[in-house]
């Protein structure tokens, strides 16, 4: 069977259409049998398209023995995707063949002459690309307006900039009262994103029909959009690093600022990136922004990283009502330890766990691994543990991503929404690695010839462990704890 494969990213007047596509391929199959695959809305730039694996799944089952495309760009624009199809083709013993350019690939002169175009159709690609990133910088240094969500407090309205039509912002008396709020609470010493969100929702204050959370918080104290900007923002901003369109005599206190990513480094880091005046006036005042800014940069400093100590059950143990992870309290004076929910410390939205005490937990935790090792009362020992200097780089590489984790539990009582999540995503990236890395050990530790050592109740030892290594016997047997004040759920390994 022939495969028909067509492509359009856009559909523009000067592109040729899909089933013009389609017309010259079935005109070069002839009356064979043919199946379409076809991608709308696609870029050449990756083979990231149905159509495009739906197709390649077919040829990898035999069905197809051939594949027609208009023309070379329509089924791939890089050279590495190019190239790896190719072989794939000559795999799958597959002939290619393009209506606009005949090439034999059986050849090796017709191989090299496809390499050849397909440089070009990558060439073409990436100038594509420059020019669409030149004319946007270019509106960006305009104050055109680019498109994108219309930050609280604002709504669109057109306008006309140096004899182009575009959009502006214009202020939303009553959601303009919040953002003032948000900034005025937030310049108190000791306001947290939590307390705001909370006397916010005391007040009945939404945004747009939602409760305000977080990092929406976050977005509205650190975007320039809301200030008027006078030299002293300008000055800011230019002790950041940042690239500043407008001259400084045109800081007169009036304008908002539109803030554009030049690079691809962190959106929150203002390092890399261009700063121009806005056409709408601002909301709030420079030096209650600036105040703002200040708060949030001094929160954002980190305390130096260490390992968990308070609990063995770092980790492992999550908020039985929300799912986030729970970490070890006290203050001066309590008597006991307790676990506290991340999610309500940081925003107030889970209405927590209840009280759960830090040692009442590990003893409940501790009873059921008893009864988990009730089948295995008398255990064989086998070699002893390879000693730190002796040990592999799997081994090492094991415990290199364990201290990792617990560097990033340690971190997560004092991180707002937006790093809380990222080192959610990083932990879970770390614990499937360390899964990994213990499945392989296992596989390539060997049973003993004879094991005379004997242990009987092996969690009898349990007292005479070290810290982390009842850490490390939690980790074993535990996948993860959900608790509350009235339940404790424990998802097992085994």
């Amino acid at each position: 069977m022939i495969a028909i494969y067509a492509r359009q990213s856009v559909d523009k007047a000067d592109s040729i259409s899909i089933e013009s596509q389609i017309e010259f391929c079935r005109h070069e199959a002839k009356n064979e049998e043919t199946q379409l695959y076809i991608d709308r809305g696609f870029s050449g730039k990756n083979t990231d398209r149905p159509a495009f694996s739906e197709m390649m799944r077919d040829i990898k089952n035999g069905r197809i023995g051939k594949v027609v495309v208009y023309k070379l760009d329509r089924i791939s624009r890089s050279i590495l995707d190019f190239s790896s199809m190719m072989e794939n083709f000559e795999h799958w013993n597959v002939e290619f063949v393009s209506c606009t350019e005949k090439f034999d690939t059986s050849s090796p002169m017709g191989r090299a002459m496809l390499n050849i175009c397909i440089v070009f159709a990558q060439l073409e690609r990436e100038t594509i690309q420059k020019r669409v990133t030149d004319a946007y910088f270019s509106r960006c240094r305009k104050s055109l307006y680019m498109g994108g969500r219309v930050p609280y407090g604002f709504r669109l309205v057109p306008t006309v900039i140096d004899g182009v039509k575009t959009s502006m912002y214009e202020s939303v008396p009553d959601e303009t009262e919040q953002i003032r709020l948000i900034y005025t609470l937030y310049a108190r010493p000791g306001t947290s994103y939590g307390d705001i969100c909370r006397h916010l929702r005391e007040q009945g204050l939404l945004k747009r029909g939602k409760p305000w959370e977080r990092a929406r918080l976050g977005d509205v104290l650190q975007n320039p959009i809301y200030v008027r900007a006078d030299h002293s923002v300008y000055e800011y901003y230019r002790k950041q690093g940042v690239t500043l369109v407008n001259a400084p005599g045109d800081f007169i206190g009036t304008n908002g600022c539109y803030r554009y990513k030049e690079t691809e480094e962190n959106n929150q880091n203002p390092k890399g990136s261009i700063l121009v005046l806005a056409p709408h006036e601002g909301i709030v005042s420079s030096e209650l922004w600036l105040q703002c800014q200040a708060r949030r940069t001094a929160s954002h400093a980190f305390s130096p990283t260490q390992k968990a100590k308070n609990t063995w059950l770092a980790g492992k143990i999550k908020c039985g009502v929300c799912g986030y992870a729970l970490v070890d309290k006290h203050s001066t004076g309590d008597r006991f330890r307790y676990f506290r929910c991340t999610n309500r410390m940081n925003s107030g939205i889970c209405r927590g766990p209840g009280l759960i005490r830090s040692d009442e937990l590990e003893d409940i935790v501790y009873r059921e691994i008893l009864k988990k090792m009730e089948p295995f009362s008398v255990l064989h020992g086998g070699e002893k543990p390879p000693s730190p200097a002796a040990a592999s780089p799997q081994q090492l590489s094991l415990l290199q991503t364990e201290r990792e984790i617990g560097q990033l539990m340690d971190r997560l009582p004092g991180a707002d929404q937006v790093l809380y999540c990222y080192i959610e995503e990083r932990i879970r990236l770390l614990d499937r690695k360390k899964r990994e890395l213990s499945a392989r050990l296992a596989a390539h530790r060997q049973p003993e010839a004879s094991r005379r050592d004997i242990i009987s109740d092996p969690m009898s030892m349990w007292d005479k462990l070290s810290f982390e290594e009842k850490r490390l016997v939690i980790d074993l047997f535990i996948h993860v704890i959900y608790a509350t004040q009235d339940s404790v759920r424990i998802e097992w390994k085994f």
